[in-house]
């Protein structure tokens, strides 16, 4: 028999746990520079690492526990579903900061962004919105395994590929970047290892 210590940190309490969690390290963030531009900045950034940590942790989640089956493999599995939804709770944070960094620093934001960002960043948030609203067994049901599977299939490589993208274009200027492409090519490495060991594993294409 598992412990209750074991599963307690799983399912809605690990959303709960992670939501109040990034919540005060980005109040906390924005408070030491004043919750001025600079400190609305420095969330932004803050959340994107966040946000790029959670979806590696979802995304991957599939292959590992096929790969690699363990107690943690095993955990991140079971709370696949909660990861996903953090990762949705982190990136509307970095929404919320980006409108809030728009409204004090108009000049600054427009340097900082181009059109492009504004189309694909739109697509990749209704992606988001799209995954999150049929995380829940009821409306996956309403759409059906085969739209689910497939929503969640494109919606995983657009998003991965808006990170590379995200953290890539920034490595010539500064090339302590690369390091967050680390993980998101180990997680990609990771789902065509699986997916060739288990060839028929639609979980892990849709995971």
């Amino acid at each position: 028999m598992i412990s209750r210590r074991h599963t307690w940190f799983e399912g809605w309490r690990l959303l709960a746990v992670l939501t109040l969690s990034l919540l005060a390290l980005s109040f906390w963030i924005a408070s030491m520079r004043q919750f001025e531009v600079e400190g609305v900045r420095v969330v932004i950034r803050f959340t994107a690492r966040s946000s790029l940590l959670l979806f590696c942790l979802a995304f991957g989640a599939a292959a590992l526990a096929r790969l690699w089956p363990n107690a943690w493999t095993r955990w991140q599995r079971r709370n696949r579903r909660y990861l996903g939804l953090s990762f949705a709770v982190s990136h509307a944070i970095h929404a919320v900061a980006i409108v809030v960094f728009a409204r004090m620093d108009p000049a600054g934001f427009a340097e900082a962004t181009s059109p492009a960002s504004y189309i694909f960043g739109c697509i990749g948030y209704a992606m988001i919105m799209a995954m999150s609203a049929t995380s829940f067994d009821c409306t996956a049901a309403l759409i059906g395994p085969r739209a689910w599977r497939t929503l969640h299939l494109v919606g995983g490589y657009y998003l991965w590929i808006q990170f590379m993208v995200s953290f890539g274009k920034r490595v010539p200027a500064m090339p302590a970047y690369a390091a967050f492409l680390i993980p998101l090519l180990a997680v990609m490495a990771l789902r065509m290892i699986a997916m060739t060991r288990h060839p028929r594993g639609q979980a892990i294409a849709a995971g």
